[in-house]
């Protein structure tokens, strides 16, 4: 009986162990269970796909914005090294104008000199229809060749206003007998006509052109080639307007364009800047002065008579007028 009892105890411990053999496997399950859907966490690591780091392969392709660094073949900044060079070439052309260009600073001492300066217009026999102004403008050019003649013969030499200027100025020292010979308008008899006869008798000018009239081919003015050649042969020029107004009572603007425009148009053409003005009909007022004066120019011409200069009149130069018919001894008479 006690080993039945003993063997029942054995029998509900053994069956006990049994059970628990039984129930035991489930924890492990659940626990597997929540490994399995832990573990989801490292496929969930799909933060590796935020390793999708080719956001660091678009850095990369960022640093490719060097290869935007295209800008240095954008370097045509060298090709504006060739401005410098364009620039130079116009300055040795205007530096190399006339050998007196630099502004004489005056030396203070006051100087008063006499220097005829010859006004023409035409030289040219005018038409059978010709008017009374152009009959009195235009000289025939037989009468001018005996009136170089004359010149010559008694050792008259011929000057440029730049030289009248270091006279005055500098005390610089003219030729016994100096003359300045100029005309205005630029009618193209100045070449067919005046200009072989000057170079015949040994004389150079001064020749103030309307540039406009230069610029739209009228056939009774000078052209740009006659002007160039001209100039190469030792012929001063300057500006005389641009289309030949009365420049009194104007206002600042007009006047710029009718005096520092022609001087541009001429510097474009003969590489260097005309520093005399010749007036239009010979008018001005204290404005146009002032308006030359702001540009750089250094004197003007006006129609006046007279032969004496002094460096104060430089904007007030007077003339000896030229008159077409004027016998020779009419013509030598007028001269000091």
């Amino acid at each position: 009986m006690l080993i039945g009892f003993a063997g029942a105890l054995l029998i509900s411990a053994f069956l006990a162990v049994a059970a628990l053999a039984l129930t035991g496997p489930e924890p492990p399950l659940r626990i597997a269970g929540l490994a399995r859907t832990d573990t989801p966490t490292p496929s969930d690591t799909p933060t590796p796909t935020e390793t999708h780091t080719p956001t660091i392969t678009r850095t990369p392709t960022d640093t490719a914005t060097p290869t935007l660094t295209p800008p240095p073949t954008d370097t045509p900044r060298p090709t504006k090294t060739f401005t410098p060079s364009r620039t130079p070439s116009p300055t040795p052309t205007h530096t190399a104008t006339p050998t007196f260009t630099p502004w004489p600073t005056p030396d203070g001492v006051t100087r008063t000199l006499e220097v005829p300066i010859l006004m023409y217009h035409h030289i040219a026999v005018p038409p059978p229809d010709a008017n009374v102004y152009e009959i009195d403008l235009s000289v025939v050019p037989d009468e001018f060749a005996a009136q170089l003649a004359y010149l010559r013969d008694n050792g008259y030499t011929s000057i440029s206003l730049y030289d009248l200027q270091y006279a005055l100025a500098l005390g610089y020292p003219l030729p016994a007998n100096p003359i300045l010979l100029t005309f205005d308008d630029g009618y193209v008899d100045m070449y067919t006509e005046a200009y072989p006869l000057l170079r015949q008798y040994g004389f150079t000018a001064a020749f103030f052109v309307v540039t406009d009239f230069v610029d739209l081919g009228y056939p009774a003015y000078l052209n740009w080639a006659q002007i160039e050649e001209m100039a190469a042969g030792g012929m001063d020029f300057g500006p005389h307007s641009r289309d030949h107004q009365d420049l009194r009572r104007r206002d600042h603007d007009f006047l710029v364009w009718e005096i520092l425009g022609p001087r541009q148009t001429l510097e474009a053409h003969l590489g260097r800047q005309p520093r005399f003005y010749a007036y239009p009909s010979g008018h001005y007022d204290d404005a146009v002065i002032q308006v030359l004066k702001e540009a750089g120019f250094w004197g003007a011409l006006t129609t006046a008579h007279g032969t004496e200069h002094t460096l104060d009149d430089m904007f007030t130069l007077t003339r000896i007028r030229v008159r077409g018919g004027e016998s020779l001894t009419t013509f030598a008479n007028m001269l000091p």
